[in-house]
């Protein structure tokens, strides 16, 4: 246990000093902005993204559209999911919050919701990397711009100060994990229900023809 202890302070010190030069460059106005625009791939944009989705194809009928909403909505609940536990178990001082502190701080998570130390691992990359692939498996023709946006939020957490490359790394694998899972599930949910409804016909075939006995 000591020596995973060791090891991950060893890491967390090297990223600091690999990201340190590159997150002091947090307020310049182009860092900054691109910040703030990352902030699409937070927990409510992405949630009201996904409801809008479900919601379009409800009203123009459009299967298609729904179910890519509604596989996005689940990836991301996932994603969202697995990136809190580990948030919970480790806390990682933010690399901006380290560059203040002159040390990169990790240790094991003592559930505090302290923003400023619970770095890793990266949610918006998590949550990004989910609905990018949901929409990349539904609707491959928006796979490259869904991708190339989820990777854009990812890049852009280095520059910002806000995640170091493992963060990062573990979100995006988060995510993947996390669209895969869901994908499963409502795989598994569609065979389930076609079973139920062709059952079903056949009963009412059945009936029918023994209540009009040719």
């Amino acid at each position: 246990m000591g020596k995973n202890k060791k090891k991950a302070k060893r890491i967390a010190e090297a990223e600091h000093e690999l990201v340190g030069s590159v997150a002091a460059a947090a307020e310049h106005k182009p860092v900054a902005l691109l910040g703030a625009a990352s902030e699409i791939a937070d927990q409510p944009p992405l949630v009201a993204l996904s409801v809008a989705t479900i919601a379009a194809g409800l009203i123009l009928r459009r299967r298609d559209i729904t179910r890519t909403g509604a596989r996005m909505l689940l990836a991301h609940a996932l994603a969202t999911g697995g990136k809190t536990i580990l948030k919970r178990s480790i806390d990682r001082s933010r690399p901006a919050r380290a560059l203040l502190d002159g040390e990169a701080k990790v240790g094991a998570g003592k559930g505090a919701d302290d923003t400023e130390f619970n770095s890793f691992p990266s949610g918006h990359t998590a949550g990004a990397v989910s609905v990018a692939e949901a929409v990349a498996r539904t609707a491959p023709r928006l796979a490259w711009p869904a991708r190339s946006g989820a990777a854009a939020v990812a890049a852009v957490q280095l520059p910002r100060g806000a995640h170091y490359p493992t963060d990062v790394a573990i979100g995006a694998v988060i995510g993947w994990t996390a669209e895969r899972l869901a994908d499963a599930i409502i795989d598994a949910a569609e065979r389930g229900f076609n079973r139920v409804r062709e059952q079903r016909l056949e009963s009412t075939a059945l009936a029918l023809a023994e209540a009009h006995p040719s």
